[in-house]
């Protein structure tokens, strides 16, 4: 009967043998893969993956400031709620110049 460290040496060597005919193959069967990908059309989620996620190449424009608490150098730009320290009070008091 084998011993240990035998049985060990020869699973590394057959792990080093399998990882070798992996590397000899995987050209071939890449080859293939792409072979049909294409004859069939296949898309990413024909096959269970998810779709990729699209960067957006568009910045969300921002408006530039049309008013400014005097006290605090807060600004708004006149979309949206007002603030609170603009309530009450007559907008063009705080507009910007």
């Amino acid at each position: 009967m084998p011993s240990y460290q035998d049985l060990q040496a020869q699973i590394e060597s057959l792990q080093a043998q399998a990882e070798e005919v992996k590397q000899k193959e995987l050209g071939e069967v890449i080859r293939e893969i792409k072979e049909k990908i294409t004859l069939y059309a296949l898309k990413a989620e024909d096959l269970g993956f998810k779709p990729a996620h699209r960067v957006r190449t568009t910045k969300k424009l921002t408006s530039p400031a049309k008013y400014k608490n005097p006290k605090t150098g807060e600004t708004w730009n006149g979309h949206g709620r007002a603030p609170k320290w603009i309530a009450g009070e007559p907008k063009e008091k705080f507009l910007i110049q």
